[in-house]
């Protein structure tokens, strides 16, 4: 049981750690909005703009209130 916590803590790091250099990556917002839906509808989750929106708000303050600490 350990070892799936290790594992699981380990998925959500590198999934964090691939959002944040997706979002601080030079690029466009719209490129970078589609690159993050296309990423998820590979792993099966199929958000609409709004949603893809909000999701993407959330994480930029996510980040923002890290940096801030």
């Amino acid at each position: 049981m350990k070892a799936l916590n290790y594992l699981v803590a380990f998925l959500g790091g590198v999934a964090v750690g691939a959002a944040t250099g997706i979002l601080f990556a030079p690029e466009k917002g719209s490129d970078t909005r589609e690159k993050i839906a296309e990423a998820l509808r590979k792993r099966g989750i199929h958000l609409n703009r709004k949603e893809m929106n909000t999701l993407v708000d959330e994480i930029a303050e996510e980040l923002k209130a890290s940096e801030e600490a």
